[in-house]
């Protein structure tokens, strides 16, 4: 019988003698009795959860939930397992963003509430579910929002320049060619050498899945063909000039944003509050499309970004934290607050429907935003991580940011070489078999 990826987990845990029990006693547990008053704990660091979770709170007086801002993504995770290690001090929810689900699991820090929380794999795409479930039967969260990328360009320098929106890779290399031909000082875009998870999401439109589980060991596939082949792509861009070497998110970068020299950006769908943010002045210039892809007969995306809502292993209210992270992620009116108040694009299928009815006012010139980002999402392919996202991801930053100084194509290959030799060889150290 094939193996889930949880007791992969757990065969692993259990050779490095760090195993413990999960308290997870799903078969066992009884209903929740609806007349317990209970009081549950939120982790997260969305903007404006406690004015959404209010809404629960109103409807449900026996189940309150207090929410506790926490400061993202690593942050939060570092706080979580020193809670769970100490035994204590870990919250009945968590926000655990998609690529930190396996480490969690790992450590036995979230619970699965596939029984408490019931079917609702219909809800969700493919990629996000997968997110959540980790290939197996277990639930480990249920998803909250996702990133599917998008690609956003300045339509007038497009219009000035005479080229039409990309729908393929090799017409965004022509493309980019002819604006920056046009003026020497725009690029259409940039390779970010400190932005691991946006090359992982365009590896993973390409096909790739860099974790994976043959038989109870883990596969490690970094340097795979799919992801050799979008690391080569950008490369060559970069070496031949026609696309800048200078990370994201930095104030030089940030000021390209503003003043027309970067006149491409594959973002995702939170991508109008950053441009918004850096490039006020350019509102009404800007539109978005789907991503380029390698073959037009066959299109695909992926995923930058997004989180689920989980419940922790030390929480002692499991049923009622499920049925709280259920109405958080599929009901209508709390669709319409993640999407409104906390400003997150949420994961749920029908979110478009009940929730984005107007687009982003950063791009009001293009009704379609939202239907352009459901779509993106749907052909988003599934990506499985590993509990050592965190190794992976600091080796790319150091590799690519050699590749990316250096400017020549054969380093961005060498560059992944270097990161699967890494990740492979951190999992080995902490006790997991690797296949290969």
């Amino acid at each position: 019988m094939k193996k889930t990826l949880a007791s992969v987990f757990a065969a692993a845990l259990l050779l490095t003698a760090t195993a413990c029990s999960s308290g997870d006693d799903s078969d066992d547990a009884p209903a929740a009795d609806p007349n317990e008053k209970v009081a549950l704990t939120y982790w997260s660091w969305a903007p404006n959860m406690d004015k959404v979770v209010q809404g629960w709170n109103a409807t449900h007086p026996n189940i309150q939930v207090t929410v506790n801002k926490q400061d993202g993504g690593d942050a939060a995770v570092a706080k979580l397992l020193t809670a769970i290690k100490a035994g204590s001090g870990a919250p009945d929810v968590m926000q655990a963003e998609y690529q930190k689900i396996p480490t969690l699991v790992a450590a036995d820090a979230v619970a699965d509430i596939a029984k408490e929380a019931g079917d609702l794999k219909a809800k969700f795409g493919e990629s996000a579910w997968n997110s959540v479930t980790l290939g197996g039967e277990a639930l480990y969260g249920v998803p909250q929002d996702s990133g599917p990328m998008m690609f956003f360009y300045r339509s007038d320098v497009f219009d000035k320049a005479g080229v039409a929106v990309p729908k393929t890779w090799d017409e965004y290399a022509a493309a980019a060619r002819k604006i920056h031909q046009a003026d020497p000082k725009q690029y259409l875009g940039t390779f970010s050498s400190n932005d691991p998870g946006w090359f992982a999401g365009l590896s993973q439109q390409a096909g790739a899945s860099w974790w994976g589980v043959q038989g109870e060991s883990w596969t490690v596939a970094i340097n795979d063909p799919a992801t050799k082949k979008v690391a080569d792509y950008w490369g060559g861009l970069v070496q031949e000039g026609v696309i800048d070497n200078k990370p994201m998110y930095t104030p030089e970068w940030n000021a390209a944003l503003n003043d027309g020299t970067q006149v491409g950006w594959l973002g995702a769908v939170w991508g109008p509050g950053v441009l918004e943010g850096n490039a006020a002045s350019t509102k009404g210039k800007w539109k978005t499309a789907l991503l380029p892809n390698w073959d037009a007969a066959a299109p695909a995306n992926g995923n930058w970004g997004g989180s689920a809502t989980s419940v922790t292993s030390q929480s002692k209210h499991k049923a009622q934290a499920a049925e709280f992270v259920k109405w958080l992620n599929t009901d209508p009116a709390a669709l319409k607050a993640l999407a409104g108040t906390a400003n997150v694009y949420p994961a749920a299928t029908d979110a478009t429907s009940v929730a984005l009815n107007q687009p982003p006012a950063f791009f009001s010139n293009q009704p379609d935003f939202y239907t352009l980002a459901a779509e993106a999402g749907k052909i988003t392919k599934p990506f499985t991580y590993g509990p050592n996202v965190n190794v992976a991801y600091s080796s790319y930053n150091d590799a690519f940011g050699k590749a990316a100084e250096g400017k020549q194509a054969a380093g961005f290959g060498a560059a992944l070489d270097t990161i699967q030799q890494a990740t492979v060889g951190d999992l080995k150290n902490a006790g997991f078999t690797v296949a290969g």
